[in-house]
């Protein structure tokens, strides 16, 4: 058996003023063939997991085209060609295959293509027909759409958040895989698409935790394959924005339909409790320095670059400074323009910045500051976070400045805080200070849930704040909760 393998991975914000071109893609990943085994053996994340399953089973790999890069916003037109072009000249020059695996996203637009991801395995089968089954992978904040449905023979989503489970279910993808080449499978899948946007919300806890356990009882149910609960990415003007639950089933559609109607049922009951009142910065400090213990961790929900903004927000970090409580550190903001003056001046030296604030006027003003250079790297070091544990990371060059009692880490490539490697690269240990400040949604728990003493979010302007009525929509299906008030809804052949 032989299974071709590519990635095409982008979480798009519309929202965004930074285009996404070929040249960002290149900067993360732009992979063929050997490379991307090279890239990704015995690495924590989808396509590793797929590797290793190919390896346990004996399956013969054809490693074909990956990319990937961090959210941003809108994909141009020639990158999307470009991309779809390498990806299906790829899978051509494999040779002959029985299978395909993909690693998508499931939130990526393009200018004027709302659904890449379905556009992406509508062409490849325009290429390769029908006859060879195609299974992907997709990220939990997939915007799923009927067309990727349609078009996939299976479509598998991560169940935790932050993405602990990317290997599972890359392994499990293969699995599948090789199950329908061998007949053992005829999978039929089932969209429940409810009218909801919900914030960024932690499988670690109620209510996200309470719908993965009810979609696994249903899993126990006799031919039922996997029942997938989407979040969504609510910062895409697009019509199929929102929360979906995808079944799939062994050849049994009503049974598919069933499953999906009775989770999106209790996900529409819940729908209030995934609403999140937070802190402003200000508030979240002060609330930080009263609570006993250490280390208190804040983490900068509205300015998460895992969710496409520009990483360069100031809100947090003016406030901080501002505060100047001992035993604080921010850890990091982008401003390659800081990062390349501090390797300038050399470690030792005082320099006058404007750190931050220089993408656009909704993240804050950038912020004026005499800094000491304590600290300089390359900004490169091995992931160790339970998600996507031993991925190489390259920030650019990278510094430590301080400013009265505050250490800021600044970088040049643009990225949420995973774990405490990029702390441990400047010689921070987070567990002696009192406040460690970071700039992530959830992803950052996978780390810190268990060093940091208490965890303080805090929301501000921002393209992934979690206050929706910031954002100017234009094109999203209205009625949709919680932007509008509605008490029920109709979705295939059910009420809920």
């Amino acid at each position: 058996m032989k299974i071709a393998l590519a990635q095409i991975a982008h979480e798009t914000n519309t929202f965004s003023n930074v285009s996404t071109t070929v040249e960002l893609f290149k900067n993360w990943e732009w992979d063929y063939k050997e490379k991307i085994i090279e890239r990704h053996l015995e690495v924590d994340d989808y396509l590793g997991g797929m590797i290793d399953k190919c390896n346990q089973l004996g399956i013969e790999i054809a490693p074909t085209f990956s990319t990937f890069t961090g959210p941003s916003g809108m994909i141009t037109k020639e990158t999307y060609k470009t991309i779809e072009n390498e990806l299906i000249t790829s899978i051509q020059n494999a040779g002959e295959i029985d299978g395909i695996c993909l690693a998508l996203h499931g939130a990526g637009v393009a200018e004027g293509i709302d659904d890449l991801e379905g556009y992406l395995l509508k062409a490849l089968r325009k290429s390769i027909g029908y006859e060879i089954p195609i299974v992907a992978t997709l990220d939990l904040h997939a915007n799923v759409t009927e067309l990727m449905v349609q078009e996939a023979n299976a479509l598998l989503g991560v169940n935790f958040y932050p993405h602990t489970d990317s290997h599972d279910r890359g392994r499990e993808a293969i699995q599948l895989l090789g199950q329908i080449i061998q007949g053992e499978i005829e999978p039929v899948m089932h969209l429940e698409k409810l009218p909801l946007i919900i914030a960024t919300s932690t499988t670690y806890e109620s209510p996200a935790m309470d719908i993965n356990e009810l979609c696994w009882e249903w899993e126990k149910e006799q031919g039922v394959v996997d029942c997938t609960f989407f979040h969504g990415f609510p910062y895409t003007d697009i019509p199929d924005v929102g929360v979906s639950v995808t079944t799939i089933t062994n050849g049994n559609p009503s049974l598919a339909q069933k499953v999906g109607n009775e989770v999106a049922k209790i996900i529409w009951e819940k729908r209030k409790e995934f609403r999140r009142d937070l802190p402003t910065p200000d508030d979240g400090i002060q609330q930080a320095l009263s609570k006993q213990g250490h280390p208190i961790v804040i983490n900068e929900t509205s300015d998460n670059p895992g969710g496409g903004t520009p990483g360069d927000g100031t809100f947090l970090l003016r406030a901080m400074v501002e505060a100047n409580a001992p035993r604080t550190c921010f850890g990091f903001i982008y401003d390659p323009e800081v990062a390349e003056l501090a390797h300038q001046v050399g470690e030792g030296s005082y320099i006058d910045v404007e750190l931050g604030g220089k993408t656009d006027l909704l993240h804050g003003k950038p912020l004026s500051v005499k800094v000491y250079v304590k600290n300089l790297s390359d900004g490169q070091f091995f992931q160790t976070s339970p998600m996507w544990r031993g991925i190489k990371v390259d920030l650019g060059k990278s510094a430590r400045l301080q400013t009265g009692n505050v250490d800021i880490i600044v970088c040049s490539v643009r990225s949420q805080t995973f774990d405490e490697q990029v702390f441990l690269l400047h010689g921070m240990d987070v567990t002696k200070y009192k406040i460690v400040a970071l700039k992530s949604s959830q992803h950052f728990r996978a780390t810190f849930q268990s060093i940091a003493k208490e965890i303080i979010t805090v929301d501000s302007p921002g393209l992934s704040t979690c206050d929706f009525s910031s954002f100017h929509y234009k094109r999203i299906n209205r009625p949709i909760y919680p932007l509008d008030s509605i008490q029920g809804y109709t979705n295939q052949t059910t009420k809920v």
